[in-house]
Order: C-alpha cells, then structure tokens, then sequence
C-alpha cells in the first residue's frame, strides 16, 4: 500500500490536488504495479513563515 506524503509551501487548489493525485496514482499503478485502490495521498500545505531556504524564511523579503 503506497503512501505518498507531500509538504509544500503555501496552498494548492483543489483541482490542483485532485490533478496531482491522479498522477501520482497512475505513476504507480503503471511503474510499482500498485493499483490504485491501494493509494492513499496527503497534501501539508504550510504558511512560508514556517519554511527556510538558506537560512531565509519564505515569507521574508529577499
């Protein structure tokens, strides 16, 4: 069973969520031989303050 787990900065719409699911899904239906009943996918959509690059918060002016 598959688990797939995707952090990101900021937000996605839901036809965003729904689009990247479906291909998540079908990359490894069609490379892992997983079906895709087996797949479950989450979305952890965090505000920039709580993302760093280079010691730099997202949310900071560059």
């Amino acid at each position: 069973m598959p688990v797939v787990s995707i952090k990101l900065a900021g937000k996605l719409t839901r036809e965003q969520k729904m689009k990247i699911a479906k291909e998540i899904t079908a990359t490894l239906e069609k490379h892992a031989d997983k079906p895709a009943r087996f797949t479950y996918i989450s979305f952890e959509e965090l505000p920039d303050e709580n993302w760093a690059i280079a010691g730099v918060l997202l949310d900071e002016d560059q």
